[in-house]
Formats: C-alpha cells, structure tokens, sequence
C-alpha cells in the first residue's frame, strides 16, 4: 500500500485558561483532543461538525498556523512538527489554505495582482515578468479575467473573491489544499459554482483536499472520506457514501437526520438531541457524546471509547460496537 500524503497521530490543541492575579494556568481549553486521520494522494476528505468541535483548529495546524499541544503530523512521511519556522515555510509551498471568508481574507489595500503575486515572490519567483504571466495564468485558471489584476478585493462579488483566494492557494502548485468552509459565507446558487471548480481544479493539478464544512450536503458533493468531529474528538470516518448510507454513531445519525431532503412522501425520523454540547474547557468524562447520546449506557459515562474499525474503511468511537 502506499504511503498517504498526510498522516496525522493523536493531534491535540489545549489553549491555555489564565486566571488570579498572577494569571497562571488555571485550566484549559481542550478545542483538539487526540484526534487521527490520514489522506491519501488525490482524495478529498472532509471534516464535519458543529461549530466549536475543533475542525478549523485541526487545518490549521496542519499548516502550523497553530503550533500542536501534543502529536505528530507527517507529509510524505515526513514529521513537520518537528521544522523549525525556516523549514516550516519552505514547506507550506507544499501546502497551502483557502480561508473562509473570501473578503477577511484578501487584504483590501492590494489589487489582485499584488495579492496573487505575494506567495510566489514569498517562495522565490524573482523574474516580474514571470510573476506577471502566472498572475494572469491563475486568474483563467478559476474563471476570471486577466483585466481584473488592476482591480481591488471591494470590487468583487463574494464568489469571485473566493475564486481569488483559490489562485492565491495555487499560486506556488501545492500538493495539499485544506480548504476552511470555502462556501459556507457564498450564495447558494454561487456554492456549486465553487465546488465544481475546486473538483475540476483537482482533476487538473492532481491536488488532495482537507474540505472543512458544516454543510453535509456540500460534504457528500465532494468529499471521498468524510470524518464526523464532535468536541474535539473525530467520532466518525468513512466512505462517503457508506457514511451518508449507515451512520454508525448516534451524533452522526442525529446530524444526517436533520438534513432536509425534497421528497413529500418519504418522512424521515428526526432525533433529537437532548440538551447543549458541553463546554470544550470542560469535557465530560467517559464519551464525550454520553450527555446527549440517546443509547448512552453505563460505560459510556466512565470509559472514553477508541476509533477503531467496525468494518472495513468504517471507523467509529462508540462503546455500541466494541
């Protein structure tokens, strides 16, 4: 078998509670606690969840925009926990983001030439001239005109603009993409339009994608693998369409309840869950589902389950298939 792009082992992210007049460590908030994944070359795995259950957090440290608490991370086989900073940015020419919110995220004071030439004079392309023509490469590349380098982020719809933040992520041909709710601030009708060019843009340069999104809808669309996050625990990860097909875990069951689906006749049973998700600072002990769970027994409040295989490529955290 051969080795995965990405591989990640037990991945924590505690941020530190200060408090006293000292402000020493008085707690922590445990936003990724001990999660592991792998990717394989040219697949999209997506990461869903409720707000607040630490996907953002887990893409970004991968990029190492935030530095782990705990565990190792491996690009081909290489542990880049261990870079030092030199290192680590030579490396995220490998790697690259495309951030949430298309207009936050594009310096309004740049034209788009000036945004789409900064990684790659960033990771070395001297030559203006050569800057110039990727420039105006990138932007056909998603859809845009070479005419609109001279213009700013302001003049721009939402979906053009994250079509700009999709040529920044390009700009140096990275392997990997981790791409952090790319659609969820976009017009419905301009989603589509964005996840048919991400996929036709994989296609084309043999990208891999992390697709972090709260929408299963847009999760199914275009996701291999899809992982199902709740309190800084993957609690699920499968095929997806064996995922959508039979949800294992009862989060990820009351998840796919929920999503409307357009058809009058067949009525689904929804479940519904019972009571808020508990503070990531403090964690319920045992599975950290077991207050909301509607199957929770006994030794779901005591002992926190493992991900393992329940069949094969079907991994789930649940005391109900041990």
């Amino acid at each position: 078998m051969t080795q995965p792009l990405v591989k990640v082992e037990n991945l924590k992210k505690h941020f530190p509670i200060k408090g006293g007049l000292l402000g020493k460590q008085v707690g922590a908030v445990k936003a990724v606690d001990g999660v592991s994944f792998f990717i394989n070359k040219g697949e999209t795995l997506g990461l869903v969840g409720e707000s607040g259950c630490g996907k953002s957090t887990t893409g970004r440290m991968l990029l190492r925009l935030l530095e782990p608490s705990d565990g190792k991370i491996y690009f081909e086989g290489q542990d880049i926990t261990e870079l030092s900073t030199g290192e680590m940015r030579k490396m995220r020419r490998e790697m690259q983001m495309v951030f949430q919110d298309p207009f936050a995220s594009l310096n309004p004071r740049h034209t788009v030439e000036k945004i789409l030439e900064e990684p790659l004079i960033v990771h070395g392309v001297k030559d203006k001239a050569e800057r110039k023509r990727r420039v105006k490469e990138l932007l056909e590349v998603v859809g845009l005109n070479s005419w609109h380098a001279k213009r700013y982020p302001h003049q721009f719809s939402g979906g053009q603009r994250q079509r700009i933040g999709i040529a920044r992520a390009l700009a140096v041909n990275p392997k990997l993409i981790i791409a952090d709710e790319p659609v969820s601030a976009l017009d419905v009708s301009i989603q589509s339009q964005v996840l048919n060019l991400l996929q036709d843009l994989q296609k084309e340069f043999d990208l891999t994608y992390l697709f972090i999104a709260h929408d299963l809808g847009v999760v199914r669309h275009i996701s291999d693998r899809v992982g199902v996050m709740y309190l800084g625990n993957i609690v699920e990860l499968a095929d997806s369409e064996e995922l959508y097909d039979e949800p294992m875990h009862p989060y990820t069951q009351a998840l796919l309840s929920a999503v409307p689906i357009p058809d009058v006749e067949h009525k689904k049973d929804r479940v519904i869950l019972q009571g808020d998700v508990p503070s990531p600072s403090n964690p319920p002990k045992g599975c950290p589902f077991h207050t909301r769970c509607p199957q929770a027994f006994d030794t779901c409040a005591t002992v926190k389950p493992v991900l393992q295989e329940a069949k094969p490529g079907h991994y789930v955290a649940c005391h109900l298939y041990e």
